[in-house]
């Protein structure tokens, strides 16, 4: 029997899709904007490690981006729901989060970086986003439901804390967990150490260049989506690129997860995890029999690469 308290319903809140569709695309280009603010100021980092944003106790941060010899720091704050800049200088500025178009924001967000002396270019075209609009020209997303992106933030919190306990059971290379703004998901990857066959590529409106880079490299990753296409609901998701024979059929845990032959990955829908006795161990249990099936079947050397779980270190 488990020992895990049951988690509180609003630790892990609904999420349904429908709920907040447009939120969600309007908050997904916002975290568009600012991931490119990081990208357009940071030295390259391997599979683009150096773009991404990351889940903290109010919400999304880019952690320090470098700017001459300052350095500054933007941070959604989906408690209060505001966007935050701060300086090293010791300045601050932001703007409030509440509905407006993408380019209101883009333009708001501009002005208060260049009243803080932090003039920054980015591309303006979104990317892995089918029939972009440019940011400065976008008054047709939006939407802003404080409740929704709250809960949203909520869910990453969660998400966060239990990929950090499977991320600490490699001692090979491994991803930070860091929310990619591209798709957008939450992520974390290990790595077998080897070389991988080139990507195909074929993202929208990412180039191919930037795609084989990031999987230079064979690779398990894991990750949480809210969702969309043809998965219409929250879902936690793991592959493994090149995927090895016989990875499709391998059995996943707990029950409800399953193969997604148009994705080419293994889904656990959230409500899933959410409405479990102990959500922690349940979404624990996919994480781990999905990377054991890409590295067994891949042949990695698991014995050099593994520390095993937690509890058996305590």
């Amino acid at each position: 029997m488990s020992t895990t308290p049951r988690a509180l319903p609003d630790q892990w809140p609904s999420l349904p899709l429908e709920a907040w569709a447009d939120t969600y695309a309007t908050l997904h280009l916002w975290t568009q904007i600012v991931g490119k603010i990081r990208l357009a100021q940071s030295p390259w980092l391997n599979h683009s490690w150096h773009v991404t944003l990351y889940v903290t106790a109010r919400g999304l941060s880019t952690l320090p981006i470098p700017h001459g010899a300052h350095a500054f720091q933007i941070d959604f704050d989906f408690v209060d729901h505001q966007l935050t800049i701060q300086s090293s200088d010791g300045r601050r500025g932001g703007l409030p989060l509440q509905p407006q178009s993408v380019a209101a924001f883009y333009e708001r967000l501009m002005g208060e970086l260049a009243e803080l002396d932090l003039r920054v270019r980015i591309s303006k075209t979104p990317n892995e986003v089918a029939e972009p609009i440019r940011f400065d020209r976008d008054t047709t997303h939006t939407a802003y439901d404080p409740e929704y992106a709250n809960r949203f933030w909520r869910v990453l919190v969660q998400a966060d804390r239990v990929f950090e306990q499977f991320r600490a059971r490699f001692t090979g290379k491994c991803s930070p967990v860091h929310f990619f703004w591209g798709s957008p998901d939450l992520a974390v990857t290990r790595f077998s150490g080897r070389r991988a066959p080139e990507h195909p590529g074929g993202i929208p409106n990412l180039p191919d260049w930037v795609t084989r880079e990031a999987y230079s490299h064979e690779v398990s990753s894991c990750g949480f989506w809210p969702g969309g296409g043809a998965t219409p609901y929250p879902a936690f998701y793991a592959y493994a690129y090149p995927e090895p024979a016989g990875f499709a059929d391998a059995p996943p845990k707990p029950d409800g997860a399953f193969y997604s032959r148009e994705l080419r990955e293994f889904l656990l829908p959230y409500d899933r995890v959410r409405v479990s006795d102990s959500p922690d161990e349940t979404l624990l249990e996919f994480l781990q029999t999905t990377y054991e099936a890409a590295a067994t079947l891949g042949h990695w050397d698991r014995s050099a690469l593994e520390l095993g779980p937690l509890s058996k270190r305590t």
